[in-house]
């Protein structure tokens, strides 16, 4: 904070409206057959990612755009390269009062207004003159190189952090890669080198019924929903998102602490399988489109479900499938799955290390997305705070 005072102490702040300051541009559209993946510059119309590329461009580079059609109107980004910008995305014309990347943190601010300002009638749109009538702040507004100054020293310090966001990412996407890599080198075992055992010889196979969303509550007895083992919960948990009264609960299948709760059915195969082991010291519930896997002492659950996760689970599930539109394993097939199972010592070793690498890539209280997580919000309170002198000189007061 003593470096922020530092740097805007007793600067002045002048704040103009976008449109007095600089232009709006709209782009030009090119039809998709003078698009080719091979050409040189990206052209953006309706989103951030490139529509296609093209020979030409029409704006150099470190130019703040805003989308405005489609689902993404009102968003703000910035290209460090020459583009194209089509009609569905307008373009701030370089200042020399304004630093471009600058002006790009400002507006990120004001996303959310310029979305609510979107016409939503027909196609999404956004208008130039929501965009024109934004106040802009411009410190040390009569001392034009000072003010260059204060706004590039705003940048490098809001730059650090997105680098160091984006370096966050690009490391946990490592480490996934890691991840996956040694759970199929754990989990592959060579046909004499362990006992191999179908999965209703190791265990019992319940399947659940019942268990709409609409049977859920806002406390009582604990209750996963099929559906949330894709979207919500990981390889185990401890509590679940949702539950149900006592009542609705004596009609559903028990789960109780080491279970696994499987997926039956999917929209696509990659998820059929998918499961979840429940260690809550409470008995849980279950519901239709899920079966109880409820280990024996020849296997532990964990160990069951990293496996649901290879290439190899995938294949032999693949052989049960049923169904079009909606893929399905039936609790009677997945029984016939044979699975590798060696001892539990090993089992616990390899879940060990397993566990260590899931911890890493998936945990929000102490893994990577935690640590991107708090960086992002740090990001984001220090762009608000350098952006908003009148806060900052208020607290300062």
């Amino acid at each position: 904070m003593s470096f922020l005072e530092k740097l805007l102490e007793g600067v002045e702040v002048e704040w103009k409206t976008l449109g007095e300051v600089t232009n709006v541009l709209r782009g030009r559209r090119l039809t998709r057959k003078l698009l080719s993946s091979e050409e040189k510059y990206p052209v953006f119309h309706g989103g951030l990612d490139p529509l296609g590329y093209y020979s030409k461009k029409n704006r150099d580079a470190h130019t703040v755009m805003i989308i405005n059609v489609g689902a993404s109107a009102g968003t703000v980004g910035y290209s460090d390269v020459d583009f194209w910008s089509s009609d569905g995305c307008y373009c701030i014309e370089h200042n020399n009062k304004i630093n471009n990347k600058f002006l790009y943190y400002y507006l990120i601010g004001e996303e959310f207004f310029l979305k609510s300002r979107v016409r939503k009638a027909g196609i999404p749109t956004l208008d130039a003159f929501v965009i024109e009538k934004l106040e802009i702040p411009i410190p040390c507004p009569n001392n034009p190189e000072k003010s260059l100054q204060i706004q590039q020293k705003i940048v490098d310090i809001l730059d650090s952090f997105t680098e160091l966001t984006a370096e966050l990412t690009a490391e946990l996407t490592a480490r996934k890669q890691q991840f996956k890599y040694y759970r199929e080198q754990l989990l592959t075992f060579d046909e004499s080198e362990v006992e191999w055992k179908t999965l209703g010889e190791i265990g019992e196979l319940v399947r659940g019924n019942g268990l709409p969303k609409s049977d859920f509550t806002e406390s009582g007895v604990p209750a996963i929903h099929y559906g949330q083992i894709y979207t919500y919960y990981g390889t185990h948990t401890f509590d679940t998102k949702s539950f149900v009264s006592q009542a609705t609960a004596e009609k559903l299948k028990k789960v109780n602490t080491g279970d696994v709760i499987i997926t039956n059915t999917s929209e696509n195969l990659e998820e059929v399988g998918k499961s979840v082991v429940y260690l809550g010291k409470e008995t849980a519930v279950t519901g239709g489109h899920a079966t109880i896997f409820k280990p024996s002492n020849f296997i532990m659950g964990k160990f069951f479900a990293y496996y649901t996760q290879t290439f190899m689970f995938y294949k032999k599930k693949r052989k049960y499938a049923k169904g079009a539109k909606v893929t399905d394993v039936s609790a009677k097939d997945l029984a016939k799955i044979v699975l590798p199972v060696p001892s539990l010592e090993e089992q616990e070793r390899i879940v060990s290390i397993l566990d260590k690498f899931d911890t890493l890539t998936t945990s929000i209280s102490e893994g990577l997305p935690k640590e991107i997580e708090l960086r992002q919000k740090q990001y984001e309170y220090y762009r608000a705070l350098l952006l908003d002198f009148n806060k900052l000189k208020m607290n300062n007061g």
